[in-house]
């Protein structure tokens, strides 16, 4: 039996939890322009707060993951709140910016491990199966893929066809003539932030139903959906989708017949392609 059909249903999961991780990060960094490091931290909280309500309070998962959606979500609004906005106000520099988000991405990561440990947690094992054209998809991966396509068709029609999307694209090309113009850009920004951030969530209570959870994995999905940003567009939100499917298709195609440790070489070396031939992405912004 062919191997390719299994490879490209991989690449299709991996390519929607990618550019979940990347929607969030582009409309937070179009909005503000600087690498928000936290991003992956708040993705795996948003999978652990889910796991808690199912594992240890019995909710059902539905329940469980619409709480650690917005969780994520509050939890971005309360970074933007309280931290990000001092910055602001203080006309911080993007280096400032980006050590912050760092060190909170760190302190997030050492609370979640106090909280849970740094044990391997897993939701459940039982999940149905289906067979498509000879590969295997579960049915917590319909749902991820299913998911995806739902998140960015909707975010494309609230940035495009709302009053509130024009807004937010004016304090992306001038945050200064919006603030001119009477916006306030300060509580734009942070619905920004719980809106990216609760997409965050998403994407972390899906890895976690599909692969399970541990504290340091944001690590990993934030540079994953940071590298599918940079290749589809930085600050392009359509952008990091198309990064993302061709970043997972390059990785999973990538490793055909080697070692899977060869997966993040390939993603971090299609990064420099990209970066010395096309700093600006498939899209431009």
């Amino acid at each position: 039996m062919s191997i390719i059909p299994q490879i490209i249903l991989n690449s299709l999961i991996a390519g929607s939890i990618y550019s979940l991780v990347a929607l969030g990060f582009n409309l937070i960094y179009g909005t503000t322009k600087f690498f928000n490091l936290s991003h992956g931290a708040v993705a795996v909280i948003g999978g652990y707060v889910a796991f808690y309500f199912t594992k240890s309070l019995g909710f059902g998962i539905i329940i469980s993951a619409i709480l650690g959606i917005f969780a994520a979500g509050f939890l971005g609004y309360f970074l933007d709140r309280f931290v990000f906005r001092k910055l602001r106000q203080k006309k911080a520099s993007n280096m400032v910016f980006l050590i912050s988000s760092l060190g909170l991405m760190i302190a997030l990561q050492a609370v979640t491990a106090l909280l849970f440990t740094s044990n391997f947690q897993i939701f459940s094992s039982q999940f149905t199966s289906y067979q498509i054209f000879g590969g295997v998809i579960t049915q917590v991966e319909v749902i991820i893929f299913i998911s995806a396509a739902l998140i960015s068709v909707g975010l494309f029609l609230l940035l495009k066809k709302t009053r509130w999307g024009r807004t937010v694209r004016a304090i992306s090309d001038d945050e200064e003539v919006s603030k001119i113009v009477g916006i306030d850009t300060n509580k734009v920004i942070s619905q920004v932030f719980f809106i990216g951030s609760a997409i965050a969530g998403l994407s972390g209570v899906l890895s976690g139903l599909d692969i399970g959870l541990e504290p340091t994995m944001g690590l990993l999905l934030l540079f994953k959906g940071v590298i599918a940003a940079v290749i589809g567009g930085v600050g392009n939100v359509y952008g990091g989708v198309l990064g993302a499917f061709l970043l997972a298709f390059v990785e999973n195609f990538g490793i055909w017949g080697v070692s899977a440790e060869w997966k993040d070489v390939i993603s971090f070396g299609l990064l420099i392609i990209f970066l010395l031939f096309r700093p600006q992405g498939i899209l431009k912004k």
